[in-house]
């Protein structure tokens, strides 16, 4: 039974969660003009790398990921699977932890940290030890609750765009290259696709919604940087910090019953974060349960999230936060480039021996 509304319902969801914060930053950071450029450059390594994912994967009916590794023997499971729990491990930290840090900043200026990290994490870890098909669920509930809403201020963010700012539209300068902010806006899609090999058995989809989905969000990757630099310039929106909540702090909606839109949201956009973060949590549980199978998997999700709350509390500031990114990159890296070769790899050796055996 295809169940691709699921996944691709999700896929939105994940993303849109991680857009709107420091993507935005991370790329007006890495260069001055022709934004674009980056934002297409990036985009364009993720889908290579999402195809090369998903052609392996096809190599591999009614298997996920660890059993796509695990039939490689368990050297090419330690290769891999080790590499992706570290991963997860760390993008749960950075996420619960930086967006603890927003919420104090927007929501609970009076609250500690430590106490909104509790909540954040007592959320995502009930529903992920509900089950994937539970995180779903709650993903296609938000889904039809949300989006409509965040469609809305997304387009309502235009309000005070000056078109002028857009050019140039060309320069021959590829210096974000060398940048660690460029670096560091892969944290918005490096890696997140992987749940593609995950769930694949629970959710059935088809390659073609996929595609068809991480293309939906381009415009939102693009915007998402623009609609601050066209509403303040470069030079402005280049020191504000996270600008496209600052672009909706200053929309004027008069019919709406929110008082202030940030609020909404910003709470939309937790929500969505929230679910993010359990989804990691349920994939990390799953390879390590794979450790010692007869433990409950339920159990190795909360003694994950006791590590993650501990770990995050060891961060102090928002500057080791952005220490944490760039620590981040090398397992960034690896998983957006090493797992869909791997992935590719040995779905082309299984297809070789199949026919030698047939042969």
């Amino acid at each position: 039974m295809d169940k691709s509304h699921y996944v691709m319902l999700m896929y939105l969801i994940m993303h849109l969660g991680l857009i709107f914060f420091m993507y935005p930053e991370n790329i007006i950071a890495s260069t001055d003009a022709v934004h674009w450029i980056a934002i297409v450059s990036g985009l364009a390594v993720q889908f290579i790398f999402i195809a090369i994912y998903m052609k392996g994967l096809n190599f591999f009916p009614g298997k996920d990921i660890i059993a796509i590794y695990g039939s490689a023997g368990l050297g090419v499971s330690l290769v891999f699977l080790v590499p992706i729990v570290l991963y997860f491990l760390m993008i749960n930290i950075i996420t619960v932890r930086a967006y603890s840090e927003i919420i104090s900043i927007v929501f609970l200026a009076n609250t500690p940290l430590w106490a909104i990290m509790i909540l954040l994490m007592l959320v995502s870890t009930y529903i992920a030890a509900k089950g994937v098909e539970t995180i779903f669920r709650t993903g296609l509930l938000l889904g039809l609750l949300f989006l409509p809403m965040i469609l809305l201020i997304f387009l309502a963010s235009f309000q005070n765009v000056d078109w002028n700012y857009v050019f140039p539209l060309y320069e021959n300068d590829f210096t974000f290259w060398t940048r660690p902010t460029f670096y560091q806006s892969f944290f918005a899609f490096a890696g997140s696709f992987l749940f593609l090999g995950f769930v694949r058995t629970h959710f059935p989809y088809k390659d073609n919604k996929v595609y068809l989905t991480v293309l939906s969000l381009v415009p939102f990757f693009i915007f998402s940087v623009y609609v601050p630099v066209l509403t303040f310039g470069q030079n402005t929106a280049s020191t504000l910090h996270f600008p496209y909540v600052v672009v909706i702090d200053t929309l004027q909606i008069n019919w709406l019953i929110f008082d202030r839109i940030t609020m909404f949201f910003l709470f939309t956009l937790i929500t969505f974060i929230m679910l993010f973060t359990s989804l990691i949590l349920w994939m990390t549980s799953r390879i390590v349960s794979c450790c010692k199978p007869s433990i409950k998997q339920m159990y190795y999700t909360q003694g994950l999230a006791v590590v993650i709350y501990i770990l995050c509390l060891l961060v102090p500031d928002w500057k080791k936060v952005e220490t944490l990114f760039t620590w981040n990159a090398p397992l960034r890296f690896y998983c957006l480039i090493a797992i869909p070769l791997s992935v590719y790899y040995l779905g082309l050796r299984s297809r070789r021996k199949m026919r030698h055996e047939h042969a």
